[in-house]
């Protein structure tokens, strides 16, 4: 009897994790279908599964568009979502180093003013922040768009919680060869906590990537438009080609599916080994 209920209830778990599988996968189906039928297809009053015909013309259509410059949009994107992981995670590993590692007196105090920042809404410093790049200049440029939000306090706080664990007797073997603590950091902690690296960089990839309202301001000029600003033009645009859109919107997220799908198993390891829960 026993033994029944074990296997009608590992059975039950199989049903439901498949059908919330195929629930996520919904919204990616309709990216797919929309993006390759025609627009009376598409506003058909009749639902079917496909298309009777695969427009493939689509995407030609989508990235020759003269008013929706996609592929320089994704361009854009993909520089400054790089670029704001790469400045991230070293700012914030670096700091995160230096608060587990490096003694000095006002080390918790730091640590909790960085906490602090979490709590405050980015609505507060958005209007600061937008003086300060706006009088430097960095207008709908690359500064503009990414030196401002290599901050990341939860990015700090992942990284100290890691460090916090990492074995001292590799860094005691280090100065005992005669390496400080910038290069203890460098030959030895770095490459021995790859996958925090690898989660936090995935997860502010992400965000860099998904980012709209900084770039919106920020990103004035067209040729300084991020993918999600371009795609935003589709609300205001009086003339609305949806399969454009469905389009636009799957090319759109396809980098993050491939970005994640590398990398899930890194942030699992990462966050289960930072003492987030500790």
């Amino acid at each position: 009897m026993h033994e029944a209920l074990t296997r009608a209830g590992r059975a039950l778990r199989v049903v439901l994790l498949v059908a919330l599988a195929l629930l996520f996968l919904v919204p990616f189906y309709l990216l797919v279908r929309n993006g390759l039928a025609s627009e009376a297809d598409i506003t058909a009053p009749t639902w079917t599964f496909f298309p009777h015909e695969l427009h493939w013309s689509n995407l030609t259509a989508a990235f020759t568009d003269p008013d929706l410059p996609l592929a320089r949009s994704l361009l854009n994107s993909a520089v400054i979502a790089v670029a704001t992981t790469a400045g991230t995670v070293v700012l914030a590993s670096m700091a995160g180093y230096g608060l587990a590692r490096i003694p000095y007196r006002h080390a918790s105090v730091v640590f909790y003013a960085i906490l602090g920042t979490l709590m405050v809404p980015a609505a507060v410093t958005f209007v600061p922040s937008f003086v300060l790049v706006s009088t430097l200049g960095w207008i709908s440029t690359l500064r503009g768009l990414v030196i401002p939000t290599l901050f990341s306090a939860f990015a700090c706080f992942v990284f100290r919680q890691y460090f916090l664990g990492f074995p001292k007797e590799l860094e005691d073997a280090a100065r005992v060869d005669g390496l400080g603590y910038w290069r203890t950091y460098w030959r030895i902690v770095v490459p021995n906590t790859r996958p925090v690296f690898a989660a936090v960089g995935t997860i502010v990839f992400i965000g860099a990537w998904n980012s709209f309202l900084w770039p919106l301001v920020i990103g004035q000029d067209q040729s300084a438009w991020t993918v999600q600003v371009a795609l935003s033009t589709f609300t205001t645009a009086q003339n609305l080609n949806l399969h454009e859109l469905f389009v636009a919107a799957g090319v759109s997220i396809a980098p993050l599916v491939v970005v994640f799908l590398l990398l899930q198993r890194y942030i699992v390891a990462g966050v289960e080994r930072s003492g987030i829960d500790d």
